[in-house]
């Protein structure tokens, strides 16, 4: 599968489908969703944003360089204190977790002057895991202790997809991977590995495949997939000129030489047990506003771009006390005309609520 990284940064476990055209527009895929249409069966079309959009995400990429370095430095120390750099394998989630999986493994080249192998393979929300990239890892490194890493978490969706996932596929191949998740911000309180538990602006959140190797989303369809390919996805070498996924790696990366001492002391808080506290304020909101399906809710900064981005919304949730954090949700619903509306009773920043399509 082509991308715009490097190849030493990572390799992708994905069928490239570059020559089908599956792509739908926003209202047309959330109606088939609302049908009973996975997701990951269409894409959607990649709008490119505009001049103001863009002039917030470099603005934004300069102001949160040093968070996300140093959260990169907590998570890479925290799988170290579980498992050896010289075994370690990185499995990034595709999307949102390949560029934090390449920033994991230019840590790893920085600070230890080792290169560790890294995929990005595909998960997909209620249809699982891919097993045909995971066999091929397990093969090729039959020695190694493989970690898993995302982004973000919203409800926990993809921490209880993987470890079912992962679970299935041990007791299938007679394997023993470990399905912990390593994620920079863990709103939701589920993941096991963490950068930080605040709702915090991840830059790679505010973009498409232009910040992601210039690769789709993963697609699962049997229409384009034969049994035992790999999950597929696309490459929108057309969109070259406003790629910026190897600039934003390269800005983070320059940041690891000054946030050694944000590591250290990060290191130092006692980690916190996962309570899933997300899911709990995700119910309250199911309630507030009588909302049929939860999968309609999306919580934290991640997922409301995501619905701004690509879904038909309702409404926008945001937390008074997260606001200097949310220029760009304000920014995107604005563009589109989605209310905003004030809901402090949450532990994330925001919300975005899909529109229910008659």
């Amino acid at each position: 599968m082509p991308s715009s990284y490097s190849e030493e940064d990572i390799t992708f476990l994905l069928r490239d489908l570059s020559h089908i055209e599956m792509e739908h527009s926003t209202a047309e895929r959330e109606r088939r969703i609302q049908q009973g249409t996975n997701y990951a069966e269409m894409l959607p079309v990649e709008v490119q944003p505009n001049e103001r959009y863009m002039e917030l995400f470099y603005q934004t990429l300069a102001q949160y360089a040093p968070d996300i370095a140093a959260a990169v430095g907590v998570v890479a120390e925290k799988i170290l204190a579980k498992k050896p750099l010289e075994q370690l394998v990185l499995v990034s989630l595709a999307r949102a977790g390949t560029p934090i999986g390449i920033l994991l493994k230019r840590y790893y080249a920085y600070k230890y002057r080792i290169s560790v192998p890294h995929y990005s393979i595909s998960i997909i929300r209620e249809r699982g895991i891919d097993e045909t990239a995971l066999l091929y890892i397990v093969n090729h490194h039959p020695q190694s202790h493989i970690q898993f890493i995302d982004g973000w978490t919203g409800k926990g969706a993809i921490t209880k997809e993987l470890t079912a996932g992962c679970q299935t596929f041990n007791e299938t191949y007679n394997k023993a991977i470990d399905a912990t998740l390593a994620v920079l911000a863990d709103p939701a309180y589920c993941a096991d590995i963490y950068g930080t538990r605040e709702d915090f602006f991840i830059p790679s959140a505010c973009l498409n495949s232009t910040v992601s190797g210039l690769v789709s989303r993963t697609v699962l369809n049997k229409l384009y997939l034969k049994e035992g390919d790999f999950h597929g996805a696309k490459y929108y070498g057309e969109l070259a000129q406003a790629d910026v996924s190897v600039h934003y790696i390269e800005t983070v990366v320059a940041q690891f030489d000054m946030v050694e001492k944000a590591i250290k002391e990060e290191l130092q808080v006692p980690i916190q047990p996962t309570n899933w506290q997300g899911m709990q304020a995700v119910e309250k909101i199911q309630q507030r506003f009588t909302i049929k399906n939860i999968n309609h809710i999306k919580p934290g900064i991640g997922e409301t771009t995501r619905v701004l981005l690509r879904r038909v919304p309702w409404k926008i949730l945001v937390n008074p006390a997260f606001e200097q954090h949310l220029e760009h949700i304000y920014l995107l619903a604005q563009e589109r005309g989605v209310p905003v509306e004030p809901y402090p009773d949450m532990s994330y920043a925001c919300c975005g609520l899909i529109k229910e399509m008659k």
